[in-house]
């Protein structure tokens, strides 16, 4: 409960301030994917940065309905490969609304596409000094 109730406050402190997301992604069918990097962390060849996908259509995730999601990624540059660390999603657009789901977790590693969202969301990460 700790943990739900740390990764919740850390989610909120870092607010939803679009104006330093950046447009990673806009789609037809009304996703856009945004990267803020100015949450860029980095410890030797591992590094972390939120993102956050906007929907023009509510989802259903899980059954929970949602409008727009904000998650911590770790990025190995090196093995250019990710992991999830923390989610939140919310009941309106950009960050707004109430916030209908939480979790922190250790996701297990995965390779990055050579093309598509998570590969410009891997450039990103890992192009900061």
């Amino acid at each position: 409960m700790t943990r739900l109730l740390l990764i919740t406050l850390l989610v909120l402190s870092s607010g939803p301030a679009y104006a330093e997301w950046v447009l990673i992604f806009s789609g037809e069918q009304g996703m856009t994917e945004y990267a803020d990097p100015d949450t860029i962390r980095q410890k030797g060849k591992l590094v972390k940065m939120w993102s956050s996908y906007d929907f023009k259509i509510e989802q259903y995730v899980q059954g929970v309905l949602l409008s727009s999601s904000k998650g911590q990624i770790e990025y190995d540059c090196a093995e250019e490969r990710l992991r999830g660390l923390a989610v939140a999603e919310f009941s309106g657009n950009k960050g707004k609304g109430k916030v209908v789901y939480t979790d922190s977790y250790e996701g297990k590693w995965i390779p990055v596409a050579q093309q598509g969202v998570v590969r410009t969301l891997w450039k990103v990460a890992c192009s900061k000094p």
